[in-house]
């Protein structure tokens, strides 16, 4: 039993720590988003785009150095996962005006099932595109 939950965690090492990490960074995001919007700083929609760029900085440096440990072409990667996390932003954007602004539904739990939808396609998008190690890497 040992052994086959050792090999469970060797093979979903990846996407465990992106969960643990993924957990951290979108419970950031949901508090800053939160403390926007409950304070009246910035409509939901302006407080989903700073606090989806606050999740995806901390996002990349400790993804980068803990989980996928690529440490080669930090630009490009950078690029590349913001760009994901800009198609996350899209998600999250056209979520929350769905059911916010039309479906009249309450701002903190759309954001808070938007979180969970863009995690699991950032999670394909970053594994197989942003932290693909190249050849000999």
């Amino acid at each position: 039993m040992k052994q086959y939950i050792g090999n469970l965690y060797t093979r979903f090492r990846n996407l465990i720590l992106y969960g643990i990490i993924g957990g951290f960074c979108a419970a950031l995001d949901f508090v800053v988003y939160s403390a926007l919007c409950y304070w009246d700083i910035l409509p939901y929609l302006w407080a989903n785009v700073v606090s989806i760029n606050v999740g995806i900085f901390t996002s990349f440096v400790l993804n980068r150095s803990l989980n996928f440990k690529v440490k080669d072409k930090v630009t490009v990667r950078g690029l590349s996962f913001y760009m994901v996390g800009m198609i996350g932003l899209g998600i999250s954007e056209l979520m929350l005006y769905l059911m916010v602004t039309v479906g009249g539904w309450n701002e903190v739990l759309c954001k808070l099932l938007s979180i969970v939808v863009v995690a699991l396609v950032q999670f394909c998008l970053n594994k197989y595109i942003t932290f693909r190690k190249h050849g000999n890497g």
